[in-house]
């Protein structure tokens, strides 16, 4: 899926807000912005500018990174693109 986001959103760049590293749990608060110029998710290119924000925390073990869950400004990030109408 990551890498039809890719494709489907040009220009894609990531940012690094914020990186906690708090023992064996990591911590990280990203932006993510791009144009949608390719289909993502059955929903045809807008042509808009996106910005989607997440926080992911990493659970590490033996040096590894062996959980992880995030979470995604996703609703926001469905208006910009058309596929949800905006709230009012």
């Amino acid at each position: 899926m990551f890498a039809d986001f890719i494709g489907a959103f040009e220009g894609f760049r990531a940012e690094v807000n914020d990186i906690i590293d708090a023992g064996d749990t990591l911590v990280g608060r990203y932006t993510y912005r791009g144009r949608h110029t390719g289909t993502f998710l059955g929903v045809p290119p807008s042509g808009a500018e996106i910005e989607l924000h997440s926080i992911d925390i990493w659970r590490v073990r033996d040096g590894r990174l062996h959980e992880h869950w995030d979470e995604l400004n996703t609703l926001e990030f469905f208006q910009q693109i058309g596929a949800v109408p905006a709230l009012n």
